[in-house]
């Protein structure tokens, strides 16, 4: 396994058009939004996203889908009891062993990190992944539609007609969201994550809504449109990545934007930082 060389900071621009990109369920699945009306896609969300890409990608990972699982562990704990050395290292309590195991199986946990905590387990092991990722917000506040839907087939046989189900349908008209994140050098080091799983990271980003449609976001609705890749010279960094994530500015040109040519995109330079600049699938 190679080495990770110096600190990254990047930034992915996602285009949302009739679609809801992170349904709320706590409010009836509607697209989160912030106190002031800014869309928002959780975290989470993104990483779960990242990890389906990097396992269509051929990537081992350890926090699989349900319907996604590829090697018939029905959890977290049945995972682990197939990976020998962190067998061996919990029977010898050896939480170095454990941890380093985990990161050397599975991308998501030497990426992420991991906390380790199963019921009978001698060992509590916390994994500190180097890879971060802030929630998306939306450029503008969003515009949320609601339409109401209905259900008229019988669930199940019956003589009789089933009534009418009602439900409702929400979606983001049209929308430009921002995802920020880093790849630190200190954790990478720890987890031994390399410039090579950084690359597989870049790839999942660039293509992160491939196999993901559904009812709520059809294919198309959601588009990675630009992934902006800042890797500095030196593994602490030359700039902080709040300095860094500051350089991309993207403000609308008209008062309702209905396509990505109605906004204009700003890319300001920091001095000896180098951004490389990749389109979305």
């Amino acid at each position: 396994m190679g080495v990770f060389t110096n600190k990254i900071d990047f930034e992915v621009v996602i285009m949302v058009n009739h679609g809801n990109p992170n349904g709320d369920p706590l409010n009836g699945n509607r697209p989160r939004e912030d106190f002031d009306g800014f869309g928002e896609i959780s975290d989470v969300c993104l990483k779960r996203k990242i990890r389906n890409r990097l396992q269509d990608m051929g990537e081992k990972i350890f926090i699989q889908s349900e319907e996604r699982c590829d090697d018939g562990c029905k959890s977290l704990a049945d995972r682990t009891k197939t990976n020998d050395k962190m067998q061996k290292a919990l029977k010898t309590k050896d939480d170095e062993a454990y941890a380093k195991a985990a990161c050397e199986s599975w991308i998501d946990v030497r990426a992420f990190g991991q906390v380790f905590a199963f019921k009978g387990n001698s060992v509590s092991v916390g994994v500190r992944g180097p890879v971060t990722i802030q929630s998306a917000f939306s450029v503008d506040p969003i515009d949320i539609e609601s339409i109401q839907i209905t259900k008229s087939v019988n669930s199940e046989t019956s003589d009789k007609r089933g009534a009418d189900t009602m439900g409702m349908k929400h979606r983001v008209n049209f929308a430009m969201y921002t995802v920020k994140g880093s790849i630190n050098h200190q954790l990478a080091e720890k987890t031994g994550f390399s410039d090579e799983d950084a690359e597989k990271i870049k790839e999942a980003l660039r293509t992160l809504f491939e196999n993901d449609a559904s009812s709520a976001r059809p294919d198309g609705s959601m588009e990675v449109v630009k992934v902006y890749w800042w890797k500095h010279n030196c593994p602490m960094g030359q700039y902080s990545s709040a300095k860094v994530h500051r350089l991309l500015k993207i403000e609308k040109k008209t008062e309702f934007p209905k396509s990505i040519d109605d906004y204009e995109f700003t890319l300001n330079s920091l001095p000896g930082l180098e951004v490389e600049i990749i389109e979305g699938i």
